[in-house]
């Protein structure tokens, strides 16, 4: 090969690598409710603000947001929200408290289901996952379009849980008429056992309590407490991403495929069902 050949190679590829490095992701952002929402964003420290960090989504509505390739942060979806007497605007579930649409680098008050990125990052992969740490508020699904590496496959937590939430995590609608999150036992007690703090701030001493087997057994993909790392976080390079809020119910393990290690997950787990028995009769997970 000539040294003119080798020269235009060169320069091709440091073009296709800084062309790469640039390039900005999608996110498409669906509302598959039967009711609005207004989606929101919080960037992490030292990576790049968004150019919306909330807005409107009506039923069946989606909107795409770029997204900057080396971009960390978290989206999550408000529920209920008005403008209040003093012209504020707040929400019901998912609230951030910059009193308007727009989050302005406010994270979501939980509980909130949140989806959780960051791009481009160790070995140039994206890291994502869907988080019931911060207890619940609405079903979430994230879809990998394009990409390589990692296992791309499909994560999040289809089962709208505000029905079977434990009555002590339980979070109702101000008017009444039904529950709009299921918090986390960190929240609703604030126990470092339960918070993964103090003593129980290692992944050896902080194990799943029967609070946070409640979310993992309804939802095995998503991240039920601080240290539930093996079967939540999901990687990929170079993909766009749709993040649908009350996906329709589905049962093939085709949407999501399998992990790279090639052990299912499956889409709910069925003793979700006898955990959902109890509570409509009443039953707590505390024995109270």
């Amino acid at each position: 090969m000539d040294r003119r050949h080798l020269s235009s190679t060169f320069v091709l590829l440091l073009f296709i690598s800084f062309f790469s490095e640039v390039n900005p992701a999608s996110f498409k952002i669906v509302n598959k409710c039967r009711h609005t929402i207004w989606p929101g964003f919080l960037s992490g420290a030292n990576t790049a603000h968004l150019t919306t960090t909330g807005f409107v989504l009506k039923p069946g509505k989606s909107r795409i947001v770029t997204i900057p390739k080396s971009w960390s942060g978290r989206l999550w979806g408000r529920t209920l929200c008005r403008v209040d007497s003093s012209r504020k605007f707040v929400c019901q579930s998912g609230d951030c408290g910059s009193g308007q649409i727009e989050c302005s680098g406010n994270g979501a008050k939980p509980p909130a289901t949140l989806a959780e990125f960051t791009l481009n990052g160790a070995g140039g992969l994206d890291f994502y996952d869907v988080s019931l740490v911060d207890g619940y508020n609405l079903p979430m699904l994230i879809v990998v379009k394009g990409g390589k590496g990692g296992n791309c496959s499909a994560t999040g937590c289809l089962l709208d849980l505000n029905g079977a939430c434990p009555s002590e995590l339980r979070v109702a609608r101000q008017n009444g008429g039904g529950g709009v999150g299921c918090r986390s036992a960190c929240e609703a007690f604030g126990d470092p056992e339960y918070c993964c703090s103090g003593a129980f701030g290692t992944p050896n001493v902080c194990r799943p309590s029967r609070y946070s087997l409640f979310f993992k057994h309804a939802c095995p993909r998503a991240y039920s407490y601080a240290y539930d790392d093996t079967t939540s976080t999901y990687t990929c390079a170079g993909a766009d991403y749709v993040i649908m809020f009350c996906p329709p119910p589905y049962t093939s393990q085709k949407v999501f495929g399998a992990r790279k290690d090639g052990a299912l997950l499956p889409l709910v787990n069925k003793s979700m069902i006898y955990i959902s028995s109890l509570h409509a009769n009443g039953a707590s997970l505390s024995g109270k």
